[in-house]
């Protein structure tokens, strides 16, 4: 393939992302945002004191910093009591109840954080009977809209491939079976979220590829630190093959990860005004193709560039001017 029909193509499929970014009349207009966190069983107090770190960490900054309402995080963990203890039937019921509420427009996160294993079949290790990967994909399946599968444990790397999909982004903390020792992916993709170290692009908010670039970074440092052959290297998916990507590999997918965030689109406090709430969701979404037209800018025509930053640039200053008049 010629060098200049490479580039053509490239341009195309990234104009036709960006179209996919623009507003459109019939877009759902749900903004709602689930989670699942779970540390799983620990096998040890020292294990169990860090996962519990983590898990807390996560879903405070899920709440407090990034407001989501309480009752949209489910939390397990192997000590907890109830409908809160990290079993198979309670995974179960909380991605059941999910899937009953999210619809096209809104985001599921699921976080996996603790031990797993990919001899014969890969497994996060619950309380009791653990749940293999086919499950998981099956239990994931009805959940409409987006979702974020980030398996930060080890043994993650068959998940990479059985949980991609149309419309998500799987994140595992290893890139080969052979993986299967304790991760510190999880402490990273925690504090990608907690602070504003891993806002790249300086725009107020985490996106999930600059969150997977920070963990990448800071896997890597944290062995080299300590003079150890890294044991870890995170993949991210968000182009559907199951193949995945490194930190380090920014080629190849990082689209759809590029404008996903966790905060919700709409703030609190303009949800309450639907007219202003559909403004404000439009306004974001223009702001993301404009990102994605920008970081792609050196594999276009400069033609075709300049013609559809002008058009989005318009339609931003548009947006502005209703949502100055209503406020």
């Amino acid at each position: 393939m010629s060098q200049c029909l490479a580039r053509r193509r490239i341009a195309a499929g990234l104009v036709a992302t960006v179209a996919l970014c623009a507003p459109q009349p019939s877009a759902a207009a749900s903004d709602q945002r689930y989670a699942l966190v779970i540390s799983g069983a620990a096998g040890g107090s020292d294990y169990a004191q860090k996962y519990q770190r983590w898990r807390t960490a996560l879903v405070r900054t899920l709440r407090d910093r990034l407001e989501w309402p309480a009752d949209h995080i489910h939390e397990l963990w192997d000590e907890g009591e109830g409908f809160q203890k990290a079993t198979r039937d309670n995974v179960r019921r909380a991605l059941a109840d999910i899937a009953k509420r999210a619809v096209d427009g809104d985001l599921t996160l699921i976080v996996l954080m603790g031990h797993g294993t990919s001899y014969d079949e890969a497994k996060f290790h619950l309380v009791g009977r653990d749940l293999d990967v086919d499950e998981w994909a099956s239990l994931v399946k009805p959940i409409a809209g987006r979702l974020v599968f980030v398996n930060g444990a080890s043994g993650s790397f068959p998940f990479l491939a059985k949980l991609a999909g149309p419309r998500r982004m799987v994140l595992t903390a290893a890139d080969s079976a052979a993986q299967q020792f304790e991760t510190v992916f999880p402490q990273y993709f925690v504090e990608a979220f907690a602070s504003d170290s891993a806002d790249l692009d300086k725009n107020g908010k985490v996106s999930i590829l600059e969150a997977f670039s920070f963990v990448g970074a800071r896997v890597k440092g944290w062995y080299e630190q300590r003079g150890q052959l890294s044991t870890e290297r995170p993949l991210l998916d968000d182009v559907g093959d199951g193949i995945g990507r490194d930190a380090e590999t920014p080629s190849r997918g990082g689209t759809l990860a590029q404008v996903t965030y966790l905060q919700p689109d709409v703030p609190l406090a303009v949800v309450g005004d639907p007219r202003l709430a559909a403004l404000t969701r439009q306004r974001v979404e223009i702001e993301n193709a404009l990102n994605l037209l920008r970081s792609n800018k050196s594999t276009m025509p400069a033609d075709r560039y300049e013609a559809e930053l002008e058009r989005l640039l318009l339609e931003l200053a548009r947006l502005d001017r209703q949502l100055r008049s209503k406020t």
